[in-house]
Protein backbone atom coordinates (compact mmCIF):
# COMPACT_ATOMS: atom_id res chain seq x y z
CA UNK A 1 0.00 0.00 0.00
CA UNK A 2 2.24 3.16 -0.99
CA UNK A 3 1.07 6.19 0.23
CA UNK A 4 2.38 9.81 0.15
CA UNK A 5 4.91 10.35 3.34
CA UNK A 6 3.40 11.50 6.16
CA UNK A 7 -0.16 11.11 4.89
CA UNK A 8 -2.79 10.07 7.74
CA UNK A 9 -5.75 8.20 6.94
CA UNK A 10 -8.70 6.05 8.86
CA UNK A 11 -8.30 2.20 8.14
CA UNK A 12 -10.91 -0.09 8.97
CA UNK A 13 -8.09 -2.85 9.83
CA UNK A 14 -6.89 -3.30 13.47
CA UNK A 15 -3.50 -3.19 11.88
CA UNK A 16 -0.48 -1.20 10.10
CA UNK A 17 0.04 -2.21 6.53
CA UNK A 18 3.75 -2.70 5.77
CA UNK A 19 5.18 1.24 5.34
CA UNK A 20 2.61 2.63 7.90
CA UNK A 21 2.33 3.28 11.43
CA UNK A 22 -0.54 3.47 13.75
CA UNK A 23 -1.00 6.81 15.27
CA UNK A 24 0.06 6.00 18.62
CA UNK A 25 1.94 8.56 19.55
CA UNK A 26 5.38 6.42 18.97
CA UNK A 27 8.70 8.04 19.74
CA UNK A 28 11.15 7.69 16.51
CA UNK A 29 14.63 7.24 15.82
CA UNK A 30 15.38 10.45 13.61
CA UNK A 31 18.19 8.77 12.06
CA UNK A 32 15.98 5.84 10.80
CA UNK A 33 13.11 8.43 9.46
CA UNK A 34 15.14 11.29 8.24
CA UNK A 35 12.43 12.45 5.39
CA UNK A 36 8.99 11.90 7.54
CA UNK A 37 11.17 14.11 10.07
CA UNK A 38 11.50 16.56 7.43
CA UNK A 39 8.37 17.05 7.02
CA UNK A 40 6.63 16.82 10.82
CA UNK A 41 9.22 17.83 12.95
CA UNK A 42 8.34 17.49 16.33
CA UNK A 43 4.29 18.57 16.26
CA UNK A 44 3.09 15.76 18.39
CA UNK A 45 6.47 15.28 20.45
CA UNK A 46 10.11 14.00 21.00
CA UNK A 47 13.10 15.95 21.45
CA UNK A 48 14.16 16.72 17.79
CA UNK A 49 17.56 15.83 18.58
CA UNK A 50 17.07 12.06 18.55
CA UNK A 51 13.61 11.26 18.60
CA UNK A 52 10.48 12.90 17.31
CA UNK A 53 6.67 11.72 17.68
CA UNK A 54 3.96 10.36 15.36
CA UNK A 55 0.54 11.79 16.24
CA UNK A 56 -1.43 10.22 19.09
CA UNK A 57 -5.26 10.00 17.97
CA UNK A 58 -6.33 7.44 20.32
CA UNK A 59 -9.57 8.77 21.63
CA UNK A 60 -9.19 11.56 20.05
CA UNK A 61 -11.43 13.68 17.51
CA UNK A 62 -9.15 15.49 14.77
CA UNK A 63 -9.37 19.34 14.02
CA UNK A 64 -8.06 21.31 11.02
CA UNK A 65 -4.82 23.06 11.73
CA UNK A 66 -5.39 27.06 11.03
CA UNK A 67 -8.48 29.63 11.96
CA UNK A 68 -11.72 29.55 9.84
CA UNK A 69 -13.46 32.69 10.05
CA UNK A 70 -15.02 33.33 13.11
CA UNK A 71 -13.24 30.48 14.93
CA UNK A 72 -10.71 29.47 17.16
CA UNK A 73 -7.11 29.06 15.68
CA UNK A 74 -5.70 25.52 16.59
CA UNK A 75 -1.71 24.82 15.54
CA UNK A 76 -0.49 21.83 13.83
CA UNK A 77 0.09 19.26 17.43
CA UNK A 78 -2.21 21.71 19.23
CA UNK A 79 -4.33 19.49 21.58
CA UNK A 80 -7.15 19.96 23.58
CA UNK A 81 -10.95 19.16 24.93
CA UNK A 82 -11.56 16.45 28.28
CA UNK A 83 -12.86 13.03 28.10
CA UNK A 84 -15.54 14.36 30.79
CA UNK A 85 -17.04 17.81 32.17
CA UNK A 86 -18.69 19.13 35.24
CA UNK A 87 -20.96 21.64 34.45
CA UNK A 88 -20.95 24.94 36.51
CA UNK A 89 -23.70 27.13 37.53
CA UNK A 90 -21.60 29.82 36.05
CA UNK A 91 -21.95 28.11 32.81
CA UNK A 92 -25.75 27.93 32.91
CA UNK A 93 -27.49 30.02 30.82
CA UNK A 94 -29.83 33.08 32.17
CA UNK A 95 -33.19 31.33 33.05
CA UNK A 96 -35.83 30.99 35.50
CA UNK A 97 -38.02 28.24 37.54
CA UNK A 98 -41.83 29.44 37.32
CA UNK A 99 -43.34 28.13 40.38
CA UNK A 100 -47.06 27.56 40.71
CA UNK A 101 -48.66 27.70 44.07
CA UNK A 102 -52.15 26.70 44.71
CA UNK A 103 -54.55 26.41 47.76
CA UNK A 104 -57.82 25.95 48.49
CA UNK A 105 -59.37 28.39 50.99
CA UNK A 106 -62.52 27.33 52.89
CA UNK A 107 -64.92 30.22 53.26
CA UNK A 108 -67.07 31.55 56.37
CA UNK A 109 -69.47 34.61 56.81
CA UNK A 110 -67.95 34.33 60.60
CA UNK A 111 -64.75 35.41 62.12
CA UNK A 112 -61.65 34.00 61.59
CA UNK A 113 -62.05 31.77 64.38
CA UNK A 114 -65.19 29.81 62.91
CA UNK A 115 -64.94 27.00 61.26
CA UNK A 116 -68.78 27.25 59.58
CA UNK A 117 -68.45 27.87 55.59
CA UNK A 118 -71.13 29.77 54.48
CA UNK A 119 -71.43 32.18 51.49
CA UNK A 120 -68.56 31.43 49.70
CA UNK A 121 -66.57 34.14 51.39
CA UNK A 122 -62.92 32.78 52.81
CA UNK A 123 -61.85 33.41 56.72
CA UNK A 124 -58.99 31.57 57.78
CA UNK A 125 -58.77 29.50 60.60
CA UNK A 126 -57.77 29.80 63.89
CA UNK A 127 -55.98 33.17 63.02
CA UNK A 128 -58.16 34.97 65.46
CA UNK A 129 -58.63 37.95 63.37
CA UNK A 130 -61.77 39.04 61.44
CA UNK A 131 -60.62 38.63 57.93
CA UNK A 132 -64.41 37.97 56.22
CA UNK A 133 -66.90 39.71 54.29
CA UNK A 134 -70.63 39.53 54.99
CA UNK A 135 -70.58 39.72 50.74
CA UNK A 136 -70.05 36.80 48.81
CA UNK A 137 -67.24 36.73 46.22
CA UNK A 138 -65.82 39.81 47.80
CA UNK A 139 -62.15 40.07 46.90
CA UNK A 140 -59.60 39.22 50.11
CA UNK A 141 -55.75 40.39 50.55
CA UNK A 142 -53.64 38.11 48.75
CA UNK A 143 -51.44 35.63 51.26
CA UNK A 144 -47.27 35.91 50.54
CA UNK A 145 -45.65 32.51 50.33
CA UNK A 146 -41.74 31.80 50.86
CA UNK A 147 -40.45 29.54 48.55
CA UNK A 148 -36.83 28.48 49.24
CA UNK A 149 -35.30 26.79 46.00
CA UNK A 150 -31.69 25.39 45.87
CA UNK A 151 -29.22 23.44 43.46
CA UNK A 152 -29.94 20.02 42.51
CA UNK A 153 -28.69 17.40 40.62
CA UNK A 154 -25.68 15.65 41.44
CA UNK A 155 -23.18 18.01 39.91
CA UNK A 156 -21.13 14.67 38.51
CA UNK A 157 -18.81 15.23 35.35
CA UNK A 158 -20.71 13.87 32.41
CA UNK A 159 -19.46 12.88 28.81
CA UNK A 160 -20.08 15.67 25.92
CA UNK A 161 -19.40 13.20 22.21
CA UNK A 162 -20.89 13.53 19.58
CA UNK A 163 -21.65 9.74 18.35
CA UNK A 164 -18.40 8.09 17.08
CA UNK A 165 -17.76 4.63 15.11
CA UNK A 166 -13.79 4.08 16.04
CA UNK A 167 -11.09 3.78 13.19
CA UNK A 168 -7.41 2.71 13.33
CA UNK A 169 -5.41 5.86 12.27
CA UNK A 170 -2.34 5.52 10.00
CA UNK A 171 0.37 7.56 9.20
CA UNK A 172 2.71 6.56 6.13
CA UNK A 173 6.42 6.46 7.23
CA UNK A 174 7.42 5.77 3.74
CA UNK A 175 5.92 6.52 0.55
CA UNK A 176 6.61 9.19 -2.09
CA UNK A 177 7.70 12.00 -0.55
CA UNK A 178 5.50 15.35 -1.04
CA UNK A 179 6.36 18.19 -3.39
CA UNK A 180 5.60 21.55 -2.34
CA UNK A 181 3.57 23.79 -4.69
Amino acid sequence: MTGVLAYITAFGGNFAPRGWAVCYGQLMPISQNTALFSLIGTFYGGDGKSTFALPDLRGRAIVGAGQGPGLSIYDIGQQGGTENTTLLASELPVHTHPIQLGFTPKCSSGNGSTNGPANTTYAPLSSGANAFSSTSNTKMKAYNATVNTGPTGPGLPFSNRNPYLALTYLICLSGVFPSRP
